[in-house]
């Protein structure tokens, strides 16, 4: 679908809401929701991809929510399809049992996730139905052109969902065709201290632009990396795993005493907060619950001030796509220290919230596009 056949986000008219799901039961609830809306309609649902297809071209809608488990056509082969066609912003909805869908599905091309405790959704769910309600209207705040941008993760056109189509880049159920690629040494063991400290700090659409920044990140690095992603905790570990697999640093989830070396990341776990102190020379992670202080969880302000101290003008701050402005208050402390802080550009950026709110506060070194911020990092350290 072209930028002119969808009305702007924020536009007079309500946010036209399609949703597929293979459970009547959870089509039902979720459609609850959002009855008396003031900002969205409902105008489809759909037990599975197939159906959803067919719908979607008719109907065009704003904004889905998807279940990625279902007969005849999944999730994954859906969003493929979809994002070659008329991309549209996509809300996953998963239990806590698919991480890994979860994440593939981000890479298709989906926007968000929500996740949920089992397969329904029911009327009491009410930190889920809540979640739905706040990830949809994230649309509100969506650019045309970033919603053309969710297709750059699978940027192929399919033509026809067949099978033979999609097996020729990749497989029905989401994973890509494996590329060329030049053969990593295994990565042993590192005490390396690291000679630059990397903070990253993301939110909607942090996912895939951290896999992105990961993934082209030179061997051998010098640095040291610690990532608040605002993520669910029960999810970060697995986010972890995946960027470990993608890139040529070693990425775990942080625990409390983490020691930073060279060459390694580090993601703080849901629902808690981290910060890096320098210890007898060494950068080392405390990680534990919020304070009431903290407007949000993980926090990348706390992340970033506490980096700020410890490392100084050795410090690279990095702000990808998000909604809100965690982040800037710590980037102040950043540019103080002697830090450089680099934030995602509009032109990239799924939601320029977080680094929109840095490049207003006056507190940003650089703005660069998502393919140029890993070059750019492995210049600067």
């Amino acid at each position: 679908m072209n930028s002119s056949d969808r009305p702007a986000p924020g536009g007079p008219r309500r946010l036209r809401l399609m949703i597929v799901d293979d459970s009547a039961y959870n089509r039902r609830n979720i459609a609850d929701i959002f009855v008396g809306h003031p900002d969205i309609e409902v105008v489809g649902r759909a037990a599975d991809g197939e159906e959803a297809l067919r719908l979607a071209t008719t109907l065009k809608p704003d904004v889905i929510t998807l279940d990625l488990e279902m007969p005849r056509m999944d999730g994954f082969t859906f969003l493929r399809i979809l994002m070659s066609r008329q991309p549209t912003p996509v809300v996953v909805v998963s239990s806590y049992s698919q991480k890994e869908n979860v994440f593939k599905a981000l890479e298709l091309g989906a926007l968000d996730f929500v996740a949920k405790s089992d397969r329904t959704i029911s009327p009491d769910s009410t930190e889920v139905r809540q979640a739905i309600l706040e990830k949809v209207l994230l649309v509100r705040n969506l650019r045309p052109a970033a919603i053309e941008g969710l297709a750059r993760p699978g940027a192929r056109r399919v033509t026809s969902p067949n099978l033979a189509s999609l097996l020729s880049s990749g497989d029905a159920s989401g994973n890509a065709a494996a590329t060329p690629t030049a053969t990593r040494p295994a990565l042993g063991p590192s005490i390396a201290r690291p000679r630059h400290l990397v903070a990253i700090a993301c939110s909607t659409g942090g996912p895939s632009a951290l896999l992105e920044v990961v993934g082209r990140l030179p061997q051998n690095s010098v640095a040291a990396f610690a990532i608040a992603q605002h993520m669910p905790d029960k999810f970060t570990r697995t986010f972890a795993e995946r960027l470990g697999r993608r890139g040529t640093i070693r990425v775990s989830e942080a625990q409390d005493g983490d020691v930073l070396a060279a060459g390694t990341g580090f993601v703080c776990p849901g629902r808690q907060c981290m910060e890096v102190v320098s210890i007898a020379g060494e950068f080392k992670l405390r990680v534990g619950s919020a304070t009431p202080t903290d407007r949000y969880v993980p926090s990348a302000d706390r992340l970033f001030k506490s980096a700020a101290a410890a490392a100084g003008s050795r410090l690279i701050a990095v702000i990808l796509t998000g909604m809100g402005d965690d982040g800037t208050e710590g980037a102040k402390a950043v540019r103080e220290a002697g830090g450089t802080v680099i934030v995602e550009s509009q032109e990239t950026a799924v939601v320029f919230g977080m680094p929109g709110a840095a490049v207003r506060a006056g507190v940003v070194n650089e703005i660069l596009p998502l393919p140029q911020i890993a070059e750019r990092l492995a210049k600067l350290i």
